[in-house]
């Protein structure tokens, strides 16, 4: 199974194989009851598997099936929610400190947004980069998370100042319950994450993503807001489509950490997966800002 978010989906929660980790039985820990070898994309014996080599995937034998490797040098949920909790804190800090120290008045409006801009193109080149690197580069990552801090920093003090008052807090807010809400109902097994729920959000997410390029484009030559899919009525549908496709894309995200947890995925990986949910969470809170600008620009 590959994510919706290219961080995942490079390397270290999938197999190159098709969806291996869906509609499977996960592995148990260390000491449970065996399961087969075919849904273990961290153990030795699969084609295609990233952690062949990883020396903390071997298989135990014992009842003729492997059982989860120890939990010295494998990823576990405390990793995720450090390097989770740093990478969110560093984009914090940076959106805190543009917002602080690069002034949106009338004066200084474009050199803030000249930063922003090359700061959000700059972030975005290292999010590719990271998402076709073999491995996590913590430096890559935490360097990403400050740059996007500062582009978030210095659009939401235009959009809080110019067009919508307290719509910066109000997306956060948002945003924060979005991300409760899924981990809620994915924990609770409301949401079932499989492969048809797989295909339907990546033919979404691509349809969503090409048609807005296409209205990119419109604007860019065509001035305005193109077709208009960015503003009023469309912008605010487009938006919660937006939202729910990110709520999507976080249930996804859910299933590959849980699943490079139970299979032993390297310690380091914990790095990947605070980037993939960085990416998502932004990506969250963007469509939240813009309905709300959208809302209040109108009254």
């Amino acid at each position: 199974m590959r994510s919706s978010n290219p961080v995942f989906s490079r390397r270290g929660f999938s197999r190159d194989n098709g969806y291996a980790q869906f509609n499977t039985a996960q592995q148990p820990q260390a000491g449970g009851p065996a399961v087969g070898t075919q849904a273990n994309p961290y153990g030795q014996a699969p084609a295609g598997n990233p952690y062949a080599q990883n020396p903390y995937a071997q298989q135990d034998l014992q009842y003729g099936a492997p059982q989860a490797p120890t939990t010295t040098g494998r990823m576990t949920m405390d990793d995720v929610i450090m390097r989770t909790a740093t990478t969110l804190g560093l984009l914090v800090v940076t959106a805190a400190l543009a917002w602080a120290l690069l002034p949106v008045d009338e004066a200084n409006i474009n050199k803030s947004y000249g930063i922003a801009i090359g700061a959000g193109l700059v972030a975005m080149v290292l999010g590719f980069v990271q998402a076709f690197k073999r491995k996590a580069s913590p430096p890559i990552i935490l360097a990403y998370a400050a740059l996007e801090g500062v582009f978030l920093g210095v659009l939401s003090s235009i959009v809080d100042n110019y067009i919508a008052s307290g719509a910066a807090m109000q997306a956060v807010l948002g945003t924060m319950a979005v991300f409760v809400a899924v981990l809620v109902a994915y924990k609770a097994g409301w949401i079932r994450v499989n492969r048809r729920f797989y295909g339907f959000v990546m033919a979404a997410a691509m349809g969503f993503i090409l048609l807005m390029a296409v209205n990119l484009l419109f604007a860019l030559f065509g001035g305005g807001d193109g077709l208009g899919f960015r503003s009023g009525g469309l912008g605010i549908l487009f938006g919660v489509i937006g939202i729910l496709l990110g709520a999507c894309f976080l249930a996804l995200d859910f299933k590959q950490v849980e699943d490079g947890i139970a299979y032993g995925a390297p310690k380091e990986e914990a790095w990947l997966a605070a980037f993939g949910l960085t990416m998502t969470l932004v990506w969250i809170y963007m469509e939240f800002l813009r309905i709300i600008a959208i809302l209040q620009g109108n009254d």
